[in-house]
């Protein structure tokens, strides 16, 4: 069965980076190559720099998918079953906590299954927020690359 390797990740075509890239990835289920990673983040931001950060944080251990706007959270949580959720709370149309809240109404309604979720917030103040958002973890920003990585550690562990 012949393999395809997508070459989007920018490797560039040197026997060491052809031997990275097979490591560090396996079949996926048409026959394509697909990174391996012992999970999927959702991450919801319209801030390219909040995606930079959190990509350097969890990137290597898990695949991070961005949405950019709160309201096209739950198709994404459909599509790709995300085993964690990071919202950023000032994100477009729909910010992060009320993204969190619909989250947690569609799981009570058994429409999508528990979801693990991480706010980013902007100051310490918001953690009231969080809280009634009933997300289950959060960081405060500026992103601490080490603590969103406790922090979503714990977050999957439960």
């Amino acid at each position: 069965m012949p393999c395809n390797v997508d070459a989007s990740d920018g490797l560039r075509s040197t026997p060491r980076a052809v031997a990275a890239f097979l490591t560090a990835t396996g079949p996926g289920p048409d026959g394509t190559l697909r990174r391996v990673s012992d999970s999927t983040v959702l991450l919801a931001t319209d801030a390219d720099h909040i995606y930079d950060e959190v990509d350097a944080a969890l990137g290597g251990d898990h695949t991070v998918v961005r949405v950019h706007a709160g309201a096209e959270v739950l198709a994404a949580v459909g599509e790709h079953g995300p085993d964690l959720v990071v919202l950023d709370l000032q994100i477009g149309n729909m910010g992060g906590m009320a993204t969190c809240l619909d989250l947690r109404l569609e799981e009570r309604a058994e429409r999508i299954p528990p979801q693990r979720v991480v706010m980013l917030l902007d100051r310490e103040a918001d953690v009231f927020l969080a809280r009634r958002a009933e997300a289950d973890a959060w960081v405060v920003k500026p992103v601490d690359p080490l603590a969103l990585r406790r922090t979503a550690q714990g977050a999957l562990a439960g």
